[in-house]
Parts: structure tokens; sequence; C-alpha cells
């Protein structure tokens, strides 16, 4: 039945607005207390969310919390240990981001430089068409002409070769005896 009272009082601590003062005077005005912890007590004003630690608080806002000064330092170095857990794995996760990125800007260079070669080997083989072209329109096609070959006159085995013409023969000249 303890724990009656101490939630009553904590359901009517967060339900009122009130102002509270730190032992080094710094003063919240018109506080409402959201939350409360071991270590402190989670407040909000018209200027935002603040938590102040018991530690900051005089003893009689201590008392009214029940503020126990062993459970508040096994909470805080328990909340310190997951913040530094919390802030290893943001560690962890922007590493991963930049190896990421660091990946994915490697492959698009990759990417950059085969796309690069694709375009020079579309440019060189338009260039070999081209030339192709038009060494086609330049050079004389012979396929569509013919050669007509006329056939040879056929010789008999048994026939003489065909002889030579005949030169006419010189008259020869005799010696005159003079």
């Amino acid at each position: 039945m303890k724990t009656l009272p101490l939630l009553i009082l904590c359901i009517a601590s967060i339900s009122f607005a009130e102002d509270f003062k730190t032992v080094d005077g710094k003063e919240y005005k018109d506080a409402t207390v959201t939350r409360v912890e071991p270590d402190g007590v989670v407040v909000k004003m018209k200027s935002g969310i603040s938590k102040l630690y018991f530690t900051e608080l005089p003893k009689d806002v201590q008392e009214r919390f029940h503020y126990d000064a062993q459970k508040a330092t096994s909470y805080s170095a328990e909340q310190a240990a997951n913040y530094a857990a919390y802030q290893k794995q943001e560690e962890q996760g922007r590493h991963q981001r930049e190896d990421a990125d660091a990946q994915d800007k490697a492959l698009s260079a990759q990417q950059q430089a085969i796309n690069r070669n694709i375009q020079a080997l579309q440019q060189e083989e338009e260039a070999l068409q081209q030339r192709k072209r038009e060494a086609t329109h330049r050079a004389p096609s012979y396929r569509h002409k013919t050669t007509v070959l006329h056939p040879l006159p056929v010789q008999s085995s048994h026939s003489p070769p065909p002889s030579q013409p005949k030169q006419p023969k010189k008259p020869k000249q005799h010696a005159s005896l003079h």
C-alpha cells in the first residue's frame, strides 16, 4: 500500500504547473512535471522541455519525488552505457553508409567508363561502316558484268598443224660477169 500514496503523489505532481528553483539559483517558471526518473524530473515549460537532476534541486524537492542516490547512480550509469552503445551503433552505421557510398561511387565510375568504351566502340563501328559504304561506291563492281568467251577452233589430232603462211620469195641476184 505504500506505492498507492507514491503513485498519487507522482500523478498530482505531474498534473500541476509549478515553479522550480535549482540550488545554484536558476528558476523554471510554470513547469509541468511530465516524467519522474530515478535521477531527476522532466519538466515542460513554454520555452521547451528540460530535465532537472535531483542533485541540482533542493532537499525538499528530492524528498517529495522520493529521490534515492543509489538508484539514481545506477540509473545514470545504465543510461550512460545505453547512450555509449547508441553512439557506437551510430558510428558503425555511419561507417557502413560511408563504405556503401564509396562502393556506389566506384561502381558509378566503372559504369561511366564502360559507357564511354561502348560509345567509343559504337563510333568506331559507325566509322568503319561508313568507310565500307564509301569503298563500295568507289570501286568498280564486277558482280554485274559477264565475260563472254568465244569458242576456240578445235583441231583434230590427225590433221597437220596449220602451216605458216608463205612469204614471197625474193628474186636471187646473180653475180654478173662483167
